[in-house]
């Protein structure tokens, strides 16, 4: 009768269901060396792939608490008592706990409380305390968040009743009888008039989270570096696969993988597209066969380990076939164009400054010009967003670059009707100094020329 194999690899003195990329037991983050484990995090092709480019992993516990003192940071300079939030990613900056992330996003049932003192309530699914219970920040730990229609219906009002008064005990208690200022980022219509009728002063919690984001200590550098090169490795491995004959949505499908088996979380979009559906831009990769002299051009809106986002673009040329005059003409504008608008960044630099300051497109290229010149990313796509020159009066808001602020500077570059187009976005963090482009991903040889 052959053994059990885990009692069998239980009992050696080297137990092969341990991760083997570790320091004894612990991994390099400082996390428990554990397959077995609730927490998600990085596979051991990323430990191993980080090590070679000579990266350190971040420290998560120092990471957790950095995060929670700029949330308590900012609710103290605001002057406020307490902040709720629903959005999941400001749920992760805040505990670092994950629940169906993207299932989540469209059905509001996890919340959580930061009061001014830093004492932190999670609201999580039901039955899921576990998924938090290694997260000595996370204070308590309740169900009753959800009052979205498809869980609530009718008893909506109720439920979200229930809620309010919850709030209202912890706040109460934590911050005094008289604490009433309260920041939410999003919430439910239901939720929001039951902490109304609870008396609550309701602020806007965004600019709190969004603000105690923005600024990223070397530790948390740390984990946006691992995240940008478990995206590189994958970019690369597509890169490698791609060639004529292949689906836009093949070519997609191995960045996905890529990013998952390096312990990457999930993509927000699909947005690759080849030939002539890189024109205009926002197409969604689908089941186009892409033919010998394409352009392939991609942005990878990517969620990778430690739940950091990795947004890089790149236009490749696919096949053999030598790039046109016409591609190669497109492809070094754009090159250009977000070289000279990351030469704009230092701390210091107003926002007003970045936008009027920044390159305008020639006028054949400025009807379908991209959203923004610069954004910043964290968890995802972050404040601020700044737009070109021309959209000052429309869309721009002030404010200043500090150390610590992590931008994605990017550009479209196609012309109504024309063949194809261009998509080219580098991550780069503010120095004391200046920038430094944290993007080692090379662009496409052939068509920089």
């Amino acid at each position: 009768m052959l053994s059990d194999p885990l009692v069998v690899g239980a009992s050696r003195k080297i137990d092969p269901y341990r991760r083997r990329i570790s320091n004894g037991d612990v991994l390099p983050d400082g996390s428990p060396n554990d397959y077995d484990r609730v927490e998600i995090g990085p596979s051991d092709l990323a430990f191993e792939e980080w090590a070679a480019l000579g990266l350190t992993p971040p420290n998560l516990e120092r990471l957790r608490a950095y995060r929670h003192s700029r949330l308590v940071g900012e609710l103290a300079r605001r002057e406020v008592d307490a902040l709720l939030v629903f959005d999941p990613l400001n749920i992760r900056y805040a505990t670092d706990s994950t629940n169906m992330q993207l299932w989540i996003t469209h059905n509001p049932c996890r919340a959580c409380l930061i009061t001014a003192d830093g004492h932190m309530t999670l609201w999580d699914f039901h039955a899921s305390e576990h998924l938090s219970a290694h997260l000595p920040l996370v204070n308590d730990v309740r169900h009753g968040a959800s009052f979205f229609y498809f869980e609530s219906a009718e008893r909506g009002a109720e439920h979200a009743a229930h809620f309010a008064a919850e709030i209202t005990e912890i706040v109460r208690a934590r911050c005094g009888p008289n604490a009433k200022r309260l920041a939410i980022d999003k919430i439910e219509i239901a939720g929001l008039r039951a902490l109304e009728a609870e008396g609550f002063t309701v602020l806007e919690g965004q600019a709190v989270t969004e603000h105690a984001r923005k600024i990223k200590d070397a530790n948390e550098l740390n984990a946006m570096r691992c995240a940008l090169a478990s995206c590189e490795a994958a970019m690369a491995e597509m890169e490698a696969a791609v060639a004529p004959g292949m689906t836009e949505v093949d070519a997609w499908a191995i960045l996905q993988r890529g990013n998952h088996i390096r312990g990457g979380e999930w993509i927000e979009t699909r947005i690759l597209s080849s030939g002539p559906r890189t024109n205009p831009w926002f197409q969604e990769c689908g089941p186009r066969v892409m033919r010998d002299g394409d352009i392939l051009a991609f942005d990878t809106d990517l969620i990778g380990p430690y739940g950091y986002c990795a947004d890089l673009s790149r236009t490749w040329k696919i096949g053999e076939e030598e790039p046109s005059d016409y591609e190669r003409d497109l492809y070094k504008r754009a090159y250009a164009h977000i070289q000279t608008n990351m030469a704009l960044l230092a701390p210091g630099v107003s926002f007003r400054e970045l936008m009027e300051r920044g390159e305008k497109l020639p006028e054949r290229y400025r009807h379908q010009r991209y959203g923004v010149m610069y954004h910043g990313v964290g968890l995802c796509d972050e404040y601020p967003s700044l737009r070109y020159p021309e959209d000052w009066g429309a869309a721009g808001y002030d404010g200043v670059l500090e150390p610590g602020m992590c931008l994605c500077v990017e550009v479209y570059f196609g012309e109504v009707g024309g063949p194809c187009g261009i998509k080219l976005e580098d991550q780069v963090v503010i120095t004391e100094t200046g920038f430094e482009n944290l993007t080692k991903y090379p662009f496409d040889a052939r068509l920089l020329g």
